[in-house]
């Protein structure tokens, strides 16, 4: 009598759920089990999925259905009008067979030229991936200061590498249009988890990536590369690579600008970078809104790293919880919450072919407000000395700094540092420095080789209480104001400023009652270059 409970049960769920599908509008209901799937893990379902598909799209479309159960399958290639549904109790596994993979676009998912297409349901997708645990035998130019420092450490330089039977990518999507994810679970992939290319109109919503932070190298989240008009909303993601990457390359045919992106109500934790402008940028990046999100335990927060030549403009970071720690030595990043640097090839990658080098790239119109960050190592904000950053503005920033004692490759120095930008503005910024104090620690504030500054409510004092180093420090400033600032209690000199070019400074309406000296300069600067108008100055 149970079992008869149970089977009346199951169908009856069985029939509601695809009553909702129904519903939804994919009126045409094809179940893989119709087709020869078993749901048993140990059978290859790869034909019997694809054949399901194939009698979808004949019959104009409608949606595939992966009902309760476990299924293996090498590539699965979608056609339009297809709504791909798993259902909440079914998996997907990532065979281990590489004959069962498209070899020039590996991926378990794929599709490329289609239009109105769906992944959703509640279930899961399984890359199986898999990793040794070795020693060190790749040179990764963008890690060589971690490689440089633990080596001189004496240890030996264990690191993961994926096992050699691992393949592709979750879900690959080339050129493709109306495009919706939803709600699935993307696990233990063995590269890039989510990787469109050249699509549009995407959406990306409440679905989950996983990948193993102490492990999986090269597992990034969600990349999406040259892609227009996409929104990624209320999405939760854990990877060993960066979490979330915004690409512009030549892959796949000419670069695309990848522009018109919103991110929002996402959690992001990386071992690498939580979100990225990506080094790979040729045709641009631009028309970023990224709001409400939390990056959480990872080795950097937000990076802007150009290095094809590429450019990022009209960027807005806003209503963001950072929070970076320091992972092993052979991941990107430093524990730090912020990071921009433009540089050309030819300055990352040793013995590249000068055939190959590129200009500096650009980045312009960035404006983060309303973050709290947490960090272990400096915030280095890099333009290019043949490609200033401009119009650049950080506004209600609070950053606090703390010093990683197990790390042996504690870099840090200054807590925020820029160099080389026109028309930079600091707005309502706060740094403050943990305890115990890193034996490198310096000024809270560096700017260097920077035209148009404005400071405006900036509370900092200088690492180390009783020193004479300077809070902020200017070097190469010219054109600068700085208003409505105060200092933390134990500030030694607010201001330091040192360079033959730094000039017309002016320093109004700022409380300097706890500073012991508001500001000093170099004597290559001349008097009349600064000027000091309605401060409260310490008492004499």
């Amino acid at each position: 009598m149970k079992k008869l409970t149970c089977l009346v049960l199951n169908r009856f769920c069985w029939f509601i759920c695809l009553s909702l599908l129904n519903i939804t509008g994919f009126s045409q209901i094809y179940n893989v089990k119709d087709y020869g799937a078993t749901g048993n893990k140990d059978q290859n379902a790869q034909q019997a999925i694809q054949k399901t598909i194939d009698a979808c799209a004949s019959k104009g479309g409608g949606t595939v259905y992966l009902p309760v159960g476990d299924y293996t399958s090498g590539t699965i290639h979608l056609k339009s009008n297809i709504r791909f549904y798993i259902e909440a109790g079914a998996t997907l596994y990532s065979i281990k067979d590489s004959n069962a993979f498209n070899k020039a676009k590996p991926a378990l998912i794929f599709g490329e030229d289609l239009h109105d297409i769906s992944i959703e349901g509640r279930g899961t997708v399984n890359g199986q991936a898999a990793y040794d645990w070795k020693l060190n035998y790749i040179q990764d130019d963008l890690i060589r200061a971690n490689f440089e420092a633990e080596t001189a450490t004496g240890k030996p330089l264990m690191r993961s590498f994926p096992k050699n039977d691992q393949y592709g990518h979750l879900i690959m999507l080339i050129n493709c249009e109306n495009v919706r994810i939803e709600g699935v679970s993307l696990i233990n992939s063995p590269s890039w988890t989510l990787r469109p290319i050249h699509c549009r109109q995407l959406v990306i919503d409440g679905i989950n990536i996983y990948t193993s932070t102490k492990y999986a190298v090269w597992a990034d989240g969600i990349d999406p590369d040259g892609c227009q008009h996409v929104r990624i909303n209320n999405c939760n993601v854990e990877t060993g690579d960066d979490a979330l990457v915004l690409w512009s390359m030549d892959w796949f045919g000419p670069a695309q600008t990848c522009e018109d992106i919103t991110v929002t109500n996402c959690r992001f934790t990386s071992a690498s970078c939580g979100i990225k402008f990506c080094d790979g940028n040729i045709g641009g990046i631009k028309h970023v809104t990224i709001s409400n999100c939390v990056i959480i335990g990872s080795n950097r927060g937000i990076g802007f790293m150009d290095y094809y030549g590429g450019e990022v403009s009209d960027v807005i970071l806003s209503n963001l919880n950072i929070s970076c720690i320091r992972y092993d030595w052979f991941w990107w990043g430093d524990g730090d919450p912020l990071y921009f640097d433009v540089r050309k090839r030819s300055e990352v990658s040793k013995g590249l072919d000068p055939k190959l080098d590129t200009k500096a790239g650009k980045i312009k119109r960035v404006l983060i407000t309303n973050v709290i960050a947490n960090g272990k190592g400096s915030s280095m904000c890099l333009g290019h000395p043949e490609s200033w950053m401009e119009d650049i503005t950080l506004d209600n920033f609070k950053l606090y700094i703390s010093h990683d004692t197990a790390s042996d490759y504690d870099k840090a120095v200054y807590a925020l540092k820029f160099r080389y930008v026109k028309n930079l503005t600091l707005r309502n910024v706060d740094i403050y420095w943990g305890t115990p104090p890193a034996p490198k620690w310096s000024s809270a504030l560096y700017l260097q080789d920077i035209d148009g500054l404005k400071l405006d409510g900036i509370n900092v004092r200088q690492a180390k209480i009783g020193t004479t180093t300077p809070a902020v420090l200017f070097e190469q400033v010219q054109n600068a104001t700085i208003k409505n600032c105060d200092a933390q209690a134990g500030t030694g000199t607010y201001l330091g400023l040192t360079g033959d070019k730094t000039k017309n400074i002016l320093i109004y309406n700022n409380d300097f009652s706890n500073v012991k000296t508001p500001y000093t300069f170099d004597p290559p600067i001349a008097p009349a270059a600064i000027r000091s108008e309605m401060n409260v100055n310490p008492k004499p």
